[in-house]
């Protein structure tokens, strides 16, 4: 290595030689393989082909044309697939959409119907580990046989129906999963399917659907600047576009601007949008709501949860929606307040049992105490730091020996990774790690998390960036730490001040991994009972900092670590510690 801010290991000419080969890999084009003889990965690598190749996506970037016409291309490959979109309205759809906890929102809300013994499906993105989690029935991904089954059956319909003048015979990845979802959802007749909408919602594909029962937006903030636009206000256009004539729609608290847009977009159109009222006004006269995922920033996801899916079970004739408390009256020239009412014990059973892998998820494996979290906007990353350093406080304190914090970062497409980090800096990591989504190097058999959108070069270089962005951050003179309040005592109940962490000598170091096991086999150094993988690469440790920071963590009493910036990156980090997810 060439110092202590360097590639922590060469990349080297073989795993060029690798990703240019997945690109290229023969049977994934042309012909298709027999659906009976076709495996399960087969059917993945063939989904891969449909992901967009990095360059011919920056040409389309440049060359953005009218964004209606995609949605008119989608009912069109719908139409070829075999359905009509009046045939989606069986579907009885709840339509959720947001920048941030939309995924967590669509979880509590199937989570809660699903205890009213409701056939649910569920369509999210993006994947932790393997495709088929983006389409769940009773909340559990589609059994890899299922998976297998729809994909050849839409695959060769789509293929049989292609137009030979048209230069595009096959939907996008995105497009295709989205098709494939509602042939499941219909096919397994559920009661209900809740979709959370991809990137923004006027003109995301999941949008052709005519007529939800109910939409929910979530926060909002700045994220996907280069497709939504670069302010609040063109966000909130954005997502109030799945808004509908006559079908309710909530949303939380927002700022007042995009919340005036949003107030427009539903007026214009005769939708019916009311502002969901704190979770604490449920609470009140009962006891305090338990929820399956941790972190404060839940408790907004889970208000708009249970109003969306009391609206749901309500607008289908269910009595037991919840007992209607004393209403509040909306302000003038403000959104109605949805209605208070009382959770009934199987909303606060869904609530409780909720689960969302990747999101405020908490894995605790001998001295390492993993932290994960998929937040990639300035909001989010908030929310996550607050969670985090919340969950450290809360932690017991080891009776001797040292505890050490390492993070483990990147991110991803247009967003501010400088902005992000900042906002991780008062955490006081002893260590920053940074490396591409990739979960192993050599991975011809991980056709899930292959992505053909960015290329070798660029992630790394990516990676390089973030590790010089932390560096100037501890070189410049750091502020006051945004994150405490003034006044308060460190042990008061709302601080989210640390534990007292003494500095160590190796406070600012940062080292750069080449794939995701690699910085798991340095940060765990072989302690972390259930992953144990083969020996490590020559050369990983042949560095001071990777090998003075090795002793450190070989003796640390305990070693929390927090895994953010990008949902690939947890789910990389999730398919290598939890292999039964893989299963």
């Amino acid at each position: 290595m060439r110092g202590a801010r360097s590639l922590a290991t060469c990349w080297p000419v073989a795993e060029t030689l690798w990703w240019e080969a997945a690109m290229e890999e023969p049977g994934l084009s042309g012909c298709p393989l027999s659906a009976k003889t076709a495996s399960f990965q087969d059917a993945v690598r063939t989904l891969n082909t449909l992901q967009t190749n990095a360059n011919y996506l920056e040409m389309v970037k440049r060359k953005r044309g009218d964004p209606q016409t995609q949605l008119e291309a989608m009912k069109l490959y719908l139409a070829r697939s075999g359905l009509q979109v009046e045939d989606l309205d069986q579907l009885n759809i709840i339509h959720i959409t947001g920048t941030k906890g939309k995924g967590s929102t669509c979880a509590f809300t199937e989570r809660i119907l699903r205890s009213y013994g409701l056939k649910t499906g569920f369509f999210s993105s993006p994947h932790l580990v393997q495709v088929r989690e983006r389409i769940r029935i009773n909340g559990q991904p589609i059994s890899s046989e299922l998976f297998t089954k729809h994909f050849w059956r839409l695959y060769h319909r789509l293929e049989e129906t292609k137009d030979d003048s048209s230069c595009v015979s096959m939907p996008g990845y995105f497009r295709f999963l989205t098709l494939m979802a509602f042939h499941v959802f219909l096919q397994e007749k559920v009661d209900l399917a809740v979709l959370e909408v991809g990137i923004g919602g006027a003109y995301d594909c999941t949008n052709i659907i005519r007529k939800p029962v109910v939409c929910g937006i979530t926060s909002l903030g700045i994220d996907h600047t280069g497709l939504l636009g670069d302010t609040m206000e063109k966000i909130a256009w954005q997502k109030g576009g799945i808004f509908k004539s006559g079908v309710p729609a909530f949303t939380v608290l927002q700022p007042d601007e995009p919340l005036a847009v949003l107030r427009d977009r539903a007026q214009q159109i005769s939708c019916p949008l009311y502002l969901c009222p704190p979770l604490q006004a449920l609470e009140e006269g009962g006891p305090p709501l338990t929820l399956g995922l941790e972190g404060e920033h839940q408790r907004s996801n889970a208000a708009l949860a249970l109003q969306v899916a009391r609206c749901w079970l309500q607008q289908k004739g269910y009595q037991d929606a919840g007992e209607l408390k004393a209403s509040r009256p909306s302000l003038p020239g403000q959104l109605p307040l949805a209605p208070v009412f009382q959770p009934t014990p199987r909303m606060q059973q869904g609530l409780r049992h909720t689960e969302w892998p990747g999101r405020t998820q908490l894995l605790r494996r001998g001295p390492l105490t993993w932290y994960l979290d998929g937040a990639h906007t300035t909001s989010s990353m908030q929310a996550c730091v607050r969670w985090f350093r919340q969950a450290l406080h809360r932690c017991e304190r080891p009776d001797s020996g040292s505890e050490v914090r390492v993070l483990l970062f990147n991110s991803t497409g247009d967003r501010d990774s400088a902005a992000l980090l900042k906002l991780l800096q008062p955490c006081q990591f002893d260590y920053a790690i940074f490396c591409p989504n990739l979960a192993e190097m050599a991975s011809t058999d991980n056709a899930d998390q292959q992505n053909f959108t960015v290329t070798l070069d660029q992630v790394l270089l990516r990676c390089l960036a973030h590790q010089q962005h932390w560096s100037r951050l501890h070189e410049e003179q750091v502020s006051p730490d945004p994150w405490s309040t003034p006044g308060q005592e460190q042990d008061g109940p709302a601080s989210l001040l640390l534990a007292p962490h003494p500095p160590h000598t190796h406070s600012a170091s940062s080292l750069v991994f080449s794939c995701i096991s690699h910085a798991l086999q340095w940060i765990t150094q072989g302690r972390d009972p259930l992953f144990q993988p083969p020996s490590p690469p020559r050369g990983l440790l042949a560095h001071p900092v990777a090998d003075s920071g090795a002793t450190v963590l070989q003796e640390a009493a305990a070693i929390h670590v927090l895994v953010t910036g990008s949902l690939h990156l947890v789910g990389g980090v999730l398919k290598l510690l939890e292999p039964s997810l893989s299963q």
